[in-house]
């Protein structure tokens, strides 16, 4: 995943940030209990994300724990107990990409880093088995958003909707699976679509100035006669607004508050700081 799906921390309660960090510390420990230590390397933002929305959706959190890091037992965490399966879920569906990515980095990589890749690649494949037949219902769309994203960017004029559609259909058909009825199912193909968008658009405008340095596929590319910042705001403003709209529409009740600064604040930050270069806000160092 790509960590763009973030909260601002200085719009954040002292009591959510605390659970945030408690969501993040648990998934944390979730991905070391299903599948190995090392897996606890590609926690990401967005699997964060994805935990405290089913958490929220399906109301099962249970209260917090106290206990000692994961990585540094000299220090004391908070973990947000789980009543269903939203770490389970989200702990595959990191493995899955991370799985997925590392296949894309042995053919775009540089020699240095398809060695590190081919030396990772087997410890990553067998728990990616794991995850797979834990959760087919998530390797499914991932699998299909690879083979759809190799396909359109071997066209190097792909626009900016073709290129995007892949992760947006992915993310869009995860969050589906949570639905309790029609209804629900569109609006959180609507959300999760426009938001896979924003994550893959967010990543292309990241990476804009090296991929034209290495001649790399990039759908921002072909508009270089434009002011690419206003476009590039405009595009991604886009995306945040549809998901917004179906967000409302949503009845997330627990950890509200952390939603709302992500979709308010959070994304909003991440999108000018990548968009304008500027420095943004650290949160991660003190998750």
């Amino acid at each position: 995943m790509f960590g763009y799906l973030r909260v601002q921390k200085s719009e954040l309660r002292v009591r959510e940030w605390e659970a945030y960090r408690s969501v993040y510390c648990g998934l944390c420990r979730q991905m070391g209990k299903d599948y190995s230590f090392l897996t606890r390397l590609t926690l990401s933002y967005d699997c964060t994300f994805y935990a405290i929305l089913l958490m929220s959706l399906h109301r099962s959190c249970k209260g917090f724990d106290k206990g000692r890091c994961c990585f540094n037992p000299m220090k004391k965490c908070g973990f947000a107990r789980c009543e269903g399966d939203a770490y389970s879920k989200a702990a595959a569906l990191s493995v899955i990409a991370a799985f997925y990515k590392l296949q894309d980095d042995l053919s775009d990589s540089g020699f240095f880093k398809r060695l590190v890749v081919r030396l990772v690649k087997p410890f990553f494949s067998r728990w990616h088995r794991k995850a797979a037949k834990k959760y087919p219902e998530l390797e499914t769309p991932l699998s299909a958003m690879m083979e759809a994203q190799r396909a359109a960017e071997q066209d190097m004029r792909c626009s900016v909707d073709r290129a995007a559609d892949p992760t947006a259909v992915m993310v869009g058909s995860v969050l589906a699976l949570e639905a309790q009825d029609e209804t629900e199912k569109r609006i959180l193909y609507e959300f999760g679509y426009h938001i896979g968008r924003w994550v893959y658009l967010m990543d292309a405008a990241d990476d804009l100035d090296d991929d034209i340095k290495n001649n790399s596929f990039n759908p921002f590319r072909q508009y270089d006669g434009q002011d690419m910042r206003a476009y590039q705001t405009v595009t991604l403003n886009s995306c945040l607004a549809r998901a917004y709209n179906a967000y409302n529409l949503m009845e997330p009740i627990d950890f509200k508050g952390i939603l709302d600064n992500m979709m308010l604040y959070g994304f909003p930050a991440k999108q000018n700081s990548v968009v304008h270069h500027l420095k943004e806000e650290q949160n991660g160092e003190s998750v």
